[in-house]
């Protein structure tokens, strides 16, 4: 009998998780799912992690010793940078003209909104903490914090991922500009580890459905309590503004993209989508773009036929700075509290509620619920109160699964427009699994 596909099992892993998860509530196995199944979940995540450091550092140096001359790496680099930015903006602006549009924030009553600031002021003060000390820090200080004074403790902190990649990437060049002789040696270890490390990855995701089911499981069980009709009511009461941020993050996903690797990328947006869908799904349940980043790579190369050249480089550099989705959320959020507290936001302030949600999404850690954190600079930059953050947060989880999604499937879309224009799409792979676009 043929294998279900990776993908398929990933979603029914998610349809049982929430099913588990509201029957856990109903039946009284809270404890249970939270003692017995949740930490497999936390396990699976957990092994995720313990692979990002690595394939990101191994990846990088192959892909960039790979490139052969320095000049060919300054024009893949600035290519992707450029397209980053692009999509970036996009999804900022385009968050601004649906939340003005929608106008979501008006939709809720002064008592719900002093019921949303009593219930999370904790967490939000613990957020408004971090982004102080965020904002405390000197202008130039996210360029110090590129560069790591050790790269040992570096490796040790996934939230340091940008001076793995610096370290990674001056590897790279070093190794480009020394005789061949000499780095021949190098090479073919790197490239060995790099080998690995791809088989850990087949290893860890054949635990994938697995994990998301305890994910989802754990998820819903503390979403909803000892109350299942909570988590709905909940969700009611927040609808609107769900739906217009999924409506802008649907937009990103299936009208954006689909443009931009139809003109720029010459392919066919169904075959990429079949192409990265469990990349996708597992983006959904983990809510981390840097823990997807081992699937978004095998899928792109065997499923895509990106050469590992061009994933190698601009997939662990998208996990990072490119975050379409959360910054389309972030543009959304900010409006839409100021509309809950009765404010109207001039031009100029939402223009820099556009500078700021671009340059905060860079450098949001490729992690769950950095968003918020980031979220609060966006605030305080447009003068909106901070404790609004506390009107979004009973279903932010849920939406930075969803926008988590749109992060990567940006990383894959820019992945494949910059292998497009450097001729690195493989016509015999896809010709193969059946996606010539």
């Amino acid at each position: 009998m043929k294998k279900l596909a990776l993908h398929w099992q990933i979603l029914i892993g998610m349809v049982l998780g929430v099913a588990w998860g509201i029957s856990a509530s109903s039946f009284g196995l809270i404890e249970f799912t939270a003692d017995w199944i949740k930490p497999f979940g936390t396990i699976f995540i957990n092994l995720l992690k313990l692979i990002a450091v690595p394939l990101v550092l191994v990846s990088l140096i192959t892909g960039v010793a790979s490139l052969s001359d320095i000049s060919k790496l300054s024009r893949i680099g600035t290519k992707t940078i450029g397209l980053y930015l692009m999509t970036t903006l996009l999804a900022v602006v385009l968050g601004l003209v649906i939340v003005n549009i929608a106008e979501p924030g008006k939709a809720f009553s002064p008592e719900k909104r002093e019921e949303f600031k009593a219930q999370y002021a904790g967490a939000t003060d613990q957020r408004s903490s971090a982004a102080a000390a965020v904002e405390e820090q000197g202008p130039l200080q996210a360029l110090v914090d590129i560069v790591p004074d050790n790269i040992f403790a570096a490796m040790t902190n996934n939230a340091s991922m940008l001076q793995v990649i610096f370290f990674a990437l001056l590897f790279g060049i070093a190794l480009i500009m020394i005789p061949r002789d000499k780095s021949g040696p190098v090479n073919i270890f790197f490239e060995s580890v790099n080998l690995v490390i791809l088989k850990m990855v087949d290893i860890i995701m054949m635990a994938a459905p697995y994990g998301v089911f305890a994910l989802l499981a754990g998820l819903v069980v503390e979403f909803a309590g000892d109350d299942p009709s909570a988590a709905a009511e909940l969700l009611l009461v927040l609808g609107y503004y769900c739906i217009v941020v999924t409506a802008g993050l649907a937009i990103m996903m299936f009208v954006v993209y689909p443009l931009l690797i139809k003109i720029l990328g010459k392919s066919s947006y169904v075959d990429f989508f079949k192409g990265i869908f469990p990349a996708q799904m597992l983006a959904l349940s983990t809510s981390s773009s840097a823990a997807t980043l081992p699937v978004t790579m095998e899928r792109c190369e065997e499923r895509l036929g990106i050469n590992r050249e061009i994933t190698s480089f601009v997939l662990p550099l998208g996990a990072t700075i490119n975050m379409d989705g959360t910054s389309l959320y972030q543009s959304v959020a900010a409006v839409f509290i100021a509309q809950a507290y009765g404010m109207d936001l001039s031009l100029a302030a939402q223009a820099g509620i556009v500078l700021t949600a671009t340059l905060a999404s860079i450098g949001s850690a490729a992690v769950p619920g950095a968003g918020v954190v980031m979220l609060v600079i966006v605030l305080q930059q447009a003068g909106i109160p901070i404790e609004g953050i506390a009107l979004i947060l009973a279903p932010d989880r849920l939406l930075d699964m969803l926008r988590t999604t749109v992060n990567v499937t940006g990383d894959a879309a820019v992945a494949m427009i910059v292998a497009h224009s450097e001729g690195q799409l493989h016509p015999p792979v896809l010709e193969d699994i059946g996606l010539k676009g």
